[in-house]
């Protein structure tokens, strides 16, 4: 059976949203690595072009809370390569706070990043990879996607939502031989999490390199079926979550 959305990463091209570090730079390096030709977006231009010099990618600067600003870098990735076969919507952002009492702002730019970031972004690559004949879509979401977080509440939140979209869109767009699928990792040693290292390890969670999560999300590209969200933990493979004993969606 031919995989829905199958790339060769040695011929492709791909955008990595939040791909100047932490997992997303991760990313960017492996995909390198395989040939694939990428493109990181990001609104850190320092480390962004500081990267993309150092493994011959491009940069773009991006913001992905303005959907102008994801519909741009979308038409620079596959304007600058030809075609756009691979999307990482990678870019998120924690409160560092568990308790649900944070303030509107700091609610509202959770949400814009970790959840509208996601949809534009998914919204703004559709037509690229429809150009490409297809593709495929790894979403960042978080083992906080799938169980209780309790150090961080509203990230959980947001991640939730990301399995829900990713689960909810996957058959649609397969239909047009298009793969999204979501990538949970568990605690991972970047900046996203520096703040609440501590806590995260008094809890016994050991913290995972973005390196693994990033071989773990090209496997997902390799491999995944269409709606999967594959998590990540140390000291296990990463694996598709199975969501056993849930009954399918009701289709109107």
């Amino acid at each position: 059976m031919t995989l829905t959305g199958a790339v060769d990463l040695s011929r492709s091209a791909a955008l990595v949203t939040g791909g100047a570090d932490g997992i997303g730079g991760a990313t960017v390096r492996a995909l390198r690595d395989r040939g694939c030709q990428v493109t990181i977006a990001d609104i850190d231009s320092d480390r962004g072009e500081a990267l993309a010099a150092e493994v011959g990618a491009l940069f773009v600067s991006c913001d992905v809370t303005d959907p102008a600003s994801v519909d741009a870098a979308v038409a620079f990735a596959e304007s600058s390569y030809g075609r756009l076969d691979l999307v990482h919507l990678n870019a998120g952002v924690t409160t560092g706070s568990p308790t649900v009492e944070v303030s509107d702002d700091d609610y509202r730019r959770l949400l814009a990043v970790n959840v509208d970031g996601v949809f534009f972004g998914l919204r703004a690559a559709l037509p690229a990879l429809r150009r490409a004949g297809g593709g495929v879509v790894v979403a960042t979401a978080s083992v906080g996607g799938l169980a209780p977080i309790p150090v961080d509440p509203l990230y959980g939140l947001t991640k939730h939502a990301v399995v829900g979209l990713v689960r909810s869109a996957a058959p649609g767009l397969a239909a047009e031989n298009i793969r999204l699928v979501g990538i949970c990792p568990g605690f991972t040693d970047t900046r996203l999490v520096a703040d609440q290292r501590d806590a995260v390890q008094a809890l016994g969670f050991p913290l995972m390199t973005a390196a693994t999560i990033a071989a773990a999300v090209v496997r997902a590209v390799d491999e995944a079926q269409p709606g999967e969200c594959w998590f990540v933990q140390a000291g296990r493979e990463a694996q598709p979550y199975g969501f056993r004993g849930i009954p399918g969606p009701v289709v109107p």
